[in-house]
């Protein structure tokens, strides 16, 4: 005798049961795994103050949730300035005080390796060779004090710490910023500047910008010079990147003298050249951003190939102070050449968040992260030849704000 399916239950029940378990089944398939051994990264901002950590195969197309598709982050171990470098993550925690290498596995950020930086702010990081990083920073008492760091990191150790030989802000001067830092075989040109503070929480930039030439690896001063056409050369380029060498060689450096970096407004926003191989400042050449067709100030600036650049704008009409500056979309993003400064306004949604590390550039094609209040957040590609806009992957549910997109393997 053939027995009953499910004994003493009636047939519609036993329908029911089996497509709630379908049901069930699909969505489990729908949601994508915790991790993915992808070529992209997102660090996000949730709406409720939540941080994650994304990875995905592509840009151009498809829809992911942080709370689905990410890893949350420890706030108390990770922050926004990590840095990436072939499919590891980065990050030095002051209170610990540990540089750590982490990667992302099964959906969880595990460490793999770390080395003790003691009261060592880092201001930029430059990769030397593929297994060699040299971090230059400022104590963390007081951000008076250039230091640097160089690591093995494949080993993870020290290879050597010092003091560098850039000058030590003096009389009026409290602290200072060092914004870029670019290497010619055995020397070193590092710019920066100084500041002078104003309240706890506040403080003023000089209006002088200088440039340092060190020996390396020694890190010993061997002239200094200073420029001031503008101030507060680069910034913090674990956060955003504010620097780059062209296709000759040339060096290229953006200055911020904006609110939220220089806080010396009525000074222009500029782009800067050191010629291939040269130790200095071009002075025949200067690309005033405040006095062109952008007529604000900007911050972060990216390599598209040949003459090329996007640099991102702030627009000083949308927003009332630094208060508002960060939650207002109000940056635009605009395509400057080089040769001719000329600049063009992309047509993109407004972005909001001070300083992101939000453009990717491959190929023939720029991933730019936008995101927008009325449009939401998405990744756009701007075909460089072509010079047209379309809108890539979506990054939804939690996601307030993309702070970090970027290339996870060269």
């Amino acid at each position: 005798m053939r027995s009953l399916p499910i004994p003493f239950m009636p047939i519609y029940k036993q329908f029911a049961i089996l497509f709630l378990f379908v049901a069930v089944l699909l969505t489990a398939c729908a949601e994508k795994p915790k991790s993915v051994n992808g070529k992209y990264s997102f660090y996000i901002l949730g709406k409720n103050g939540k941080e994650y950590l994304m990875q995905s195969d592509n840009l151009s197309n498809g829809e992911l949730k942080p709370e689905i598709s990410g890893t949350e982050l420890d706030g108390s171990e990770m922050d926004r300035d990590v840095f990436v470098k072939n499919g590891f993550y980065y990050h030095l925690n002051r209170k610990s005080p540990l540089f750590t290498k982490f990667k992302l596995k099964n959906g969880k950020f595990e460490r793999v390796a770390a080395v003790k930086l003691e009261n060592f702010s880092i201001e930029n990081f430059n990769w030397i060779s593929a297994d060699t990083l040299l971090l230059t920073g400022l104590n963390v008492k007081g951000y008076n004090q250039p230091e640097y760091a160089l690591i093995s990191v494949g080993s993870m150790k020290l290879i050597s710490r010092g003091l560098s030989g850039i000058p030590k802000p003096k009389g009026k001067f409290t602290s200072m910023s060092i914004g870029f830092l670019e290497r010619n075989e055995d020397k070193l040109f590092v710019g920066y500047t100084y500041h002078v503070a104003v309240e706890t929480s506040n403080y003023l930039t000089s209006d002088t910008m200088y440039f340092s030439t060190l020996t390396y690896p020694e890190m010993k001063l061997l002239k200094t010079e200073k420029d001031s056409r503008s101030t507060y050369p680069g910034g913090i380029n674990t956060i955003q990147p504010y620097s780059f060498a062209d296709f000759k060689g040339d060096h290229y450096f953006m200055s911020c003298p904006g609110i939220a970096l220089g806080n010396r407004p009525e000074m222009p926003t500029a782009i800067f050249r050191i010629k291939a191989k040269e130790n200095k400042v071009d002075q025949d050449y200067f690309f005033n951003i405040s006095n062109s067709a952008i007529q604000n100030h900007a911050y972060g600036m990216w390599y598209l190939g040949g003459d090329e650049a996007i640099i991102r704008s702030e627009r000083k009409d949308l927003f009332k102070g630094l208060g508002d500056h960060y939650s207002t979309a109000h940056f635009e993003f605009y395509i400057l050449n080089l040769k001719t400064k000329s600049v063009k306004k992309l047509n993109l949604p407004l972005d909001k968040g001070t300083r992101k590390q939000c453009v990717i550039v491959e190929g023939n094609t720029a991933y730019i992260a936008v995101n927008s209040t009325k449009e939401g957040n998405n990744v756009w590609l701007y075909d460089i030849k072509a010079g047209t806009l379309k809108k890539g992957i979506r990054l939804s549910g939690d996601t307030d704000f993309i702070l970090r997109m970027d290339k996870l393997r060269d």
